[in-house]
């Protein structure tokens, strides 16, 4: 015999479908309609008059120059973070002193205390170094408080590796930074995945750090740039969501390339 269709299921994941698509629909369709017929033709009509007119202005408003100071941020967050988490969970899972436990539970420490608890002392130190205003004053506070979510996923991907290897790589007369290059890296390409992906989400997303630390036009990073599009009185709802839809484009590529290893790094899974 044969199953019976589950006719429950399936409504629900038509439902859910509808919940995911129609939010997609209304966003895409907004980039191509006017701004004077986004109001009296509703967000959910198909344009009557549709243009891409959105696509150039948002140019002409600087998005590029955003998105561009976006991604140098974010590749520097995500350098920054995968060599520091890497490398300090290597430590923490290699050693047995009680210097490397006190450090683990400090980075622990770090995933209870918000940016916004300490943004003052942040600013005062961005500013002290001569960092304000720069784009370095948002990649170190950005990486900083990436690095302890991303130490814990490391520590357990690198816990997952069997002590055999470890001892086969000791008797092939291999030393610590070869048995990490060699062994390490290799057997921890999910976590390492998943840190990167993480970390990038901060880094693009990110808002506190580019308004309280970043001041002129152009250190502005996309979140602060979207503030083109509203004035006064009004606000360009297709110009800002077309800004909207041209900054997620990077960020959906990445999570196309690396959503396994991102699956497999949040389950635990040492990546072998």
């Amino acid at each position: 015999m044969g199953e019976r269709p589950n006719v429950l299921g399936g409504l629900g994941a038509l439902v859910w479908l509808v919940v995911v698509a129609l939010p997609l629909y209304a966003l895409l369709v907004a980039t191509i309609q006017r701004g004077e017929n986004y109001v009296p033709e509703g967000p959910l009509a198909l344009p009557s008059d549709p243009t891409l007119g959105n696509y150039a202005a948002a140019i002409d408003k600087g998005l590029l120059g955003f998105v561009g100071n976006t991604a140098l941020v974010t590749l520097a967050v995500v350098a920054l973070v995968v060599v520091l988490s890497a490398t300090t969970s290597y430590a923490v899972v290699r050693s047995r002193t009680r210097v490397t436990d006190a450090a683990f539970r400090v980075f622990l420490l770090g995933l209870a205390i918000p940016a916004q608890a300490v943004i003052i002392p942040v600013y005062l130190i961005i500013v002290r170094l001569g960092l304000y205003d720069t784009l370095t004053a948002i990649v170190l506070p950005t990486a900083a408080f990436a690095l302890p979510v991303c130490v814990l996923i490391l520590v357990g991907s690198m816990r997952d590796i069997s002590e055999e290897l470890y001892e086969a790589m000791a008797l092939d007369g291999a030393g610590p930074v070869r048995t990490f290059l060699q062994l390490v890296v290799p057997m921890s390409r999910s976590g390492l995945g998943t840190v990167a992906v993480y970390s990038a989400l901060q880094a693009w997303n990110g808002f506190l750090f580019p308004l309280i630390l970043t001041q002129s036009a152009g250190r502005r990073v996309i979140t602060m740039g979207l503030y083109e599009f509203q004035g006064e009185y009004r606000v360009d709802v297709p110009g800002l969501l077309t800004a909207v839809v041209v900054s997620t484009v990077p960020l959906f590529v990445v999570y196309l390339v690396a959503r396994r290893s991102l699956a497999d790094g949040l389950m635990g899974v040492g990546g072998r």
